[in-house]
């Protein structure tokens, strides 16, 4: 280290300034007036800045009384002496070179560089942050003057360059936070927590400065093509992205929106392969897994905005929830999108680089933000075609064809599931055979699907047509065979079966949407109906858009529970939920059937909006013989004797539901004879409660 001769009023040498950081130290604590914090009365506030500044002599060497008069007059010198050598001093070669290539990026002046140069070295350089810690709390003017000062740069020109539309704040990379008073460090708000520590090291690469903020997306693993359910909004997507790139449109914003699972990520991926551009991920956790809150997410898109404006690429928003809808109602407080609205509504304006922004659900964002996206597309969980595709590529080499089906017949089943349990799967390897294989995928899904709260597999397995299932042998109010002959014709109709339980209801449904070819939507009350108010509406109106989208035929169960009488309702939502209901019958047109026990009690309306309404009755003596000698042959028994078909034909509340109970229970307790199965009929015929005369045909 460089000293100069001690003079008469100086008790050590005067130390030659040769660091950035000790020219800053030193208007801290003389222009600025640290030296009042700094310089107590027998020493100082922090030694680690004495020592470095050159003042620590009054510390070590124990022949000198400390004097603070002196040691101000020793502070101002060298404040002289580095003002006279401030023009030689300069950060760091590896700092200045990763500011050249960043000012390059983004386009910063030479005012912006300065500024992030000190910000970085204060959040890097623990020695600075103390000394500045001796101007006290600062509000966001005084953070002005005191840059002003220490970087000796105009004052005006400071202000701009941190002001809300200058290029440091509108790239996300410096921002000053002005909520409260704080500490020069705490104002200084930078991109990251790694930012300070990268810009300062050897030749960064300017994407490794958005570290845990922004990184490049990972390679597709599907294709448009896996997407076919969602052609007519990609038949304009992509067309609409192709020549935003091409013609450097700004504003472009996309938002998508489904439950999780349902391949929001994947179609950003996959459109960004076939537009050949890059795809980069504004991360919502850091790399040490803890989450990036809404604010630095905001300002992690706002940089990436920047780096990437010369850049053939797109960015992709996951998780926008966390920026859109992480307020609270009840308490009142605002989103991290409604406090900063105006900017966000100025970035989906503006923006160079067209992003796809990412939600798990529409609900609770504000309608002015959803009104600037270009483009607002659900994505649902693929149609039962489009699932099996998925859990054929994705379970490639673990299932067989009738296993494949049996995986996507569940209607809730997202592509996301498929794969996170074939990529476990696939992971043990050869630890298992391939039978093994099989079951633990089937067994990973049901893991996942009741972890959501939705129907296993097996439960999907129990809700198939029974084995000797014939529409010819029911008890109904019309041909049901010829009307599926008329269906076929029209694919449009509103049906309304009803009749005691058992009596092959929904399982009719099942049968017609096989026999149609189309594939089946099957909800009961307990999916669509919610104890929040306004939920049941909207489980209704989406069930009916999924629906149409698939070209599916829809079959709600207990549909009594959507559509009481408006004239004996007692709450608002009761009211609100029938109308939703008859307003979606009364759109849709494709094949609706519902299903109910109870005729009584509908609301008029609904009966009016039903083309057609069947009864499903109890099985004649003749269909009951009939259908037991067929299962008798599939279960290889010998057929009735008279006896057991004259027990058989005075069972009056008798339904293809019993004859399926029974086979259930030769799983468990066979059933070894014609007389054991008859016994078993007439066991659940008599827990039922006394027949009563037949409902009738409503026309």
């Amino acid at each position: 280290m460089k000293t100069r001769r001690r003079s008469a009023s100086n008790p050590s040498p005067v130390k030659e300034i040769d660091s950035i950081s000790e020219l800053w130290m030193l208007r801290i604590l003389v222009p600025l007036s640290g030296h009042k914090d700094f310089v107590m009365r027998n020493g100082f506030s922090e030694d680690t800045v004495a020592r470095f500044i050159g003042v620590g002599d009054w510390l070590d060497n124990d022949e000198l009384d400390f004097d603070s008069a002196a040691v101000r007059t020793q502070l101002r010198e060298l404040h002289v002496d580095a003002e006279a050598r401030a023009a030689r001093l300069a950060p760091s070669p590896g700092l200045r070179a990763n500011m050249a290539r960043l000012s390059q990026l983004v386009g910063l002046s030479e005012i912006d560089c300065r500024i992030l140069e000190f910000a970085a070295t204060i959040h890097h350089d623990r020695v600075l942050d103390d000394c500045a810690d001796t101007l006290g709390r600062l509000n966001s003017l005084k953070v002005i003057d005191a840059l002003a000062t220490i970087l000796a740069l105009d004052r005006r020109c400071v202000q701009s360059a941190l002001s809300s539309q200058g290029l440091l704040a509108r790239s996300g990379l410096l921002a000053i936070d002005r909520g409260s008073s704080g500490s020069l460090r705490s104002k200084l708000d930078l991109l990251s927590d790694s930012f300070a520590d990268m810009i300062l090291g050897e030749e960064a690469d300017p994407m490794a400065l958005l570290k845990d903020m922004v990184s490049p997306s990972s390679p597709a693993l599907l294709d448009l093509a896996d997407y076919e359910h969602l052609a007519e909004s990609l038949a304009l997507l992509k067309p609409y992205l192709e020549q935003a790139l091409l013609t450097e449109r700004v504003g472009v914003n996309i938002f998508l929106h489904g439950t999780p699972g349902t391949g929001k990520s994947e179609l950003a991926r996959a459109m960004a392969q076939a537009l050949e551009c890059q795809l980069f991920e504004v991360a919502s956790e850091d790399t040490d897994g803890d989450p990036v809150l809404g604010e630095r997410r905001l300002r992690a898109f706002r940089a990436a905005q920047s780096f990437f404006s010369q850049r053939k690429a797109m960015i992709l928003f996951d998780e926008v929830e966390d920026v859109f809808n992480d307020g609270d109602r009840v308490f009142g407080r605002k989103s991290t999108a409604q406090k900063r609205k105006a900017w966000l509504n100025r970035t989906l304006e503006q923006n160079d680089v067209p992003a796809l922004w990412l939600s798990n659900t529409i609900d609770g964002i504000d309608p002015a933000f959803l009104r600037r996206f270009d483009m607002v597309i659900e994505m649902p969980v693929p149609p039962r075609k489009q699932r099996e595709r998925i859990v054929r590529h994705a379970c490639a080499g673990m299932l067989d064809d009738t296993a494949v089906r049996r995986v996507a017949s569940s209607q809730q089943l997202a592509p996301a599931v498929v794969s996170r349990a074939a990529n476990v799967v696939r992971t043990i390897g050869g630890r298992i055979d391939s039978a093994s294989a099989a079951r633990a995928v089937e067994f990973l899904i049901d893991q996942s699907l009741e972890a959501q709260g939705l129907a296993s597999l097996k439960q999907g397995d129990a809700a198939r047509l029974p084995l000797e299932y014939d529409a010819a042998l029911l008890n109904a109010g019309t041909d049901m065979l010829q009307l599926a002959e008329g269906l076929a014709a029209t694919r449009a109709a509103r049906l309304c079966l009803y009749g005691p339980p058992g009596t092959g209801k929904t399982a009719y449904g099942r049968w017609l949407a096989e026999r149609l070819g189309m594939p089946l939507l099957l909800y009961t009350a307990s999916d669509l109906v919610s104890k929040w108010v306004g939920e049941s509406e909207k489980n209704i109106a989406a069930a009916f858009r999924r629906a149409e989208s698939e070209s599916a035929l829809l079959l709600i169960d207990e549909v009594d529970s959507f559509l009481q009488d408006r004239a004996h309702a007692r709450q608002s939502w009761e009211v609100t939920m029938v109308n939703e209901m008859l307003t979606r019958m009364e759109a849709y047109s494709g094949v609706f059937i519902a299903s109910t026990n109870l005729m009584s009690g509908l609301d008029p309306a609904a009966l009016r909006r039903f083309d057609l309404k069947v009864c499903f009755d109890f099985l004649l003596p003749d269909q009951a013989a009939l259908l037991l000698a067929r299962y008798l042959a599939s279960l290889k028994l010998e057929p009735a004797t008279a006896a057991e078909l004259g027990k058989l034909r005075s069972l009056r509340n008798l339904t293809p539901g019993d004859f399926a109970a029974v086979v259930r229970q030769n799983r468990f307790r066979p059933v070894m004879s014609a007389a054991a199965f008859v016994q078993a009929l007439m066991q659940e015929c008599m827990l039922k409660s006394p027949v009563s005369s037949a409902i009738g045909f409503l026309p």
